[in-house]
């Protein structure tokens, strides 16, 4: 486990410093670690997962298969862009059946209803706990 945590020290361009603080330990503990005198805790696997969510399980603890908990992430958005295109050539695809619209230009604003504004009664709340109303006169 100490080769993949190193691998991913170096994946991430982190010292080990830097990685003991993130994952609030002792700087010696990774030390102990990095060289094999100790083997990581769970309390310390935790902390690591639970700082780098992204962090694949299986690879930290197994070492069973990509380090990255989702390698997709970078096609996601290469996938979008083939989708784009592909709605602006016209060509069935994700975006095909969505109405194209100029979101440059800000919406119109709904037509608002009047609402009366006549003044119903004015409090005043004074800090020993009293408050006094004035109701002003039907005209």
């Amino acid at each position: 486990m100490k080769d993949r945590i190193l691998d991913f020290l170096k994946a991430e361009n982190k010292s080990s410093s830097q990685f003991a603080v993130e994952i609030d330990v002792q700087p010696s503990g990774i030390s102990h670690i990095i060289s094999g005198r100790n083997k990581p805790s769970l309390d310390f696997i935790l902390k690591m997962l639970e700082k780098y969510p992204f962090l694949s399980t299986d690879w930290l603890l197994f070492g069973k298969g990509d380090m990255y908990r989702d390698q997709s992430m970078q096609e996601l958005f290469t996938d979008a862009k083939e989708n784009e295109q592909k709605a602006s050539n016209n060509e069935p695809g994700l975006f095909s059946d969505i109405e194209k619209k100029d979101f440059r230009k800000p919406p119109e604003a709904p037509a608002v209803a009047k609402v009366s504004t006549d003044v119903e009664k004015i409090a005043w709340f004074y800090n020993n706990g009293t408050f006094r109303e004035y109701f002003p006169l039907d005209e």
